[in-house]
């Protein structure tokens, strides 16, 4: 963000948040003042939202601080209140007739707070969880195996917080990286002398009927690393890299995974294995390399790939994370969805508002990739709000699979606010000013929107209407807020 765009831009009061970056830096108002050029009393009441943060404060704070401006200007905010909006949306809440200004005052003013209630509610969520499968196990039909808390989504959390970036990873990464000195195509073998030369670890790609079902196995009495020969290129670079990251990156792997304080072990383990998982991605996408190649090639997802060795998905969740200060990406969203709508990853270092107790809304192209495998499609999509996000999306398959086995497919959609597209290949024929958006809600239970032929149920947020006498094109009729 440029001198003269800061100076343009209204005053901001961001008391709670320019509070949550000071303690982050672990300094007092005297220390921040002194190093803003202010006066603590200043610094006191602009924490008590009395006075605006101004452009200069903040151009301070990012040179002084390496601060990321949007946390000052209002995606956290924006998050916040699409999440508290979910969180209100439950029918446990229904007696309290909250306004959507009165949640967006509520994340604004008092965001850790906001924070609490998100927490609170989501373990009342798992704790009603833990109760119906209680209540099926005294039925008989216990044998489901599944935990009383949800570690993915604890996970998810940790990884959102951190924007999906972990700068003490990156540098690992690229050490590594800089150290091997080798082009994409020869990265596994230098990966696999690496793993002999230095671990003592012989690396063997091994037949599907002596792996089975497994992909990558460790055999420690061994030193042996196995690889599923249905694995392509790509896939047994970022085994092999993932194996690095856990003999040769623990120390910031653990120190990142204590920062996130208390967990139970399963989330712990999951955690690590999501961070080994980013150090993989960035051994095989260093990040200087990368981002400079992203922004050179307009974000051409396969030449991408083509350039850096990685499949299609590994290319587009590793648009995700670059957040590096003074080296930004466009900042994207990724999701993959199987062809029932279920959603396996999630990733965002933007603003979109994933719902966490639902899926997606139909009406989004990414569930149409699947009438036409490989192929990539774009669309313009507006949330209720008047939000617009740019969308690439296309199916991708495992490599190989067994005849007679099922293939798995998915979709992969990554998008950006529409402000960011020019920035992409993608959007070079298309007139972003005047083309027309597909209109979607974050699912079905929290959209507000009348008439939709694809709605699944009817918002949790208004009074269901059943009428004997008419047929409206959606199967749900609810009165809206203007009939409120």
């Amino acid at each position: 963000m440029s001198k003269s765009t800061l100076a343009r831009e209204p005053k901001l009061f961001v008391g709670s948040r320019f509070r949550r970056i000071r303690r982050q830096l672990g300094l007092s108002q005297t220390q921040m003042a002194e190093e803003l050029g202010i006066s603590p009393s200043y610094v006191n009441l602009i924490e008590r939202n009395q006075r605006p943060v101004t452009a200069q404060i903040l151009l301070k704070m990012a040179e002084a601080y390496d601060v990321d401006l949007r946390e000052l200007a209002g995606a956290d905010k924006d998050r916040a209140f699409l999440e508290l909006n979910e969180v209100f949306s439950d029918p446990l809440f229904r007696q309290h007739e909250l306004s959507k200004q009165e949640l967006r005052d509520f994340a604004e003013l008092c965001p850790e707070v906001a924070s609490a209630v998100q927490r609170l509610y989501r373990a009342y969520v798992e704790a009603r969880r833990g109760e119906t499968l209680a209540a099926a196990r005294l039925a008989g039909r216990d044998g489901v195996g599944l935990h009383d808390s949800n570690p993915v989504e604890q996970v998810r959390d940790l990884i959102e917080a951190n924007r999906n970036h972990f700068p003490e990873i990156e540098t690992a990464a690229e050490e590594l990286r800089d150290e091997l000195d080798v082009p994409a195509h020869e990265l596994f073998r230098a990966l696999s002398e690496r793993l002999r030369e230095r671990h003592g670890t012989l690396v063997r790609v091994l037949p599907v009927d002596v792996m089975r079902d497994t992909l990558r196995r460790w055999v420690r009495h061994q030193r042996q690393l196995h690889l599923s020969e249905l694995l392509d290129g790509p896939g047994r670079v970022f085994q092999l890299a993932f194996h690095l990251a856990l003999v040769e990156a623990g120390a910031p792997i653990d120190r990142i995974v204590a920062k996130a304080g208390e967990m139970d072990d399963i989330a712990r383990r999951l955690y690590r294995v999501s961070l080994a998982n980013y150090f993989a991605a960035a051994v095989i996408m260093p990040y200087g390399r990368f981002h400079e190649a992203a922004e050179r090639l307009g974000y051409d997802l396969g030449l991408l790939g083509q350039r850096f060795g990685a499949s299609f998905e590994q290319v587009c969740h590793r648009l995700t994370t670059l957040q590096r200060p003074n080296a930004r990406g466009v900042p994207f969203f990724m999701l993959r969805v199987d062809h029932a709508g279920n959603v396996s990853k999630r990733f965002s270092s933007g603003t979109f508002p994933f719902s966490k107790f639902g899926g997606t809304c139909p009406l989004w192209n990414v569930h149409a990739t699947f009438d036409t495998p490989g192929r990539i499609v774009t669309q313009i999509i507006e949330l209720p709000d008047g939000q617009r996000y740019f969308s690439v999306a296309r199916t991708v398959d495992r490599a190989v699979v067994p005849h007679a086995h099922p293939q798995p497919r998915y979709a992969i959609g990554l998008g950006c606010e529409l402000k960011y597209a020019s920035r992409l290949v993608y959007s070079a024929r298309l007139n972003l000013e005047a083309a027309e958006a597909t209109p979607i809600g974050i699912n079905c239970r929290l959209c507000e929107r009348l008439h939709c032929a694809q709605r699944a149920e009817p918002p949790l947020t208004r009074p269901l209407i059943v009428d004997e006498t008419g047929r409206d094109v959606s199967p749900f009729t609810f009165q809206s807020e203007r009939d409120s």
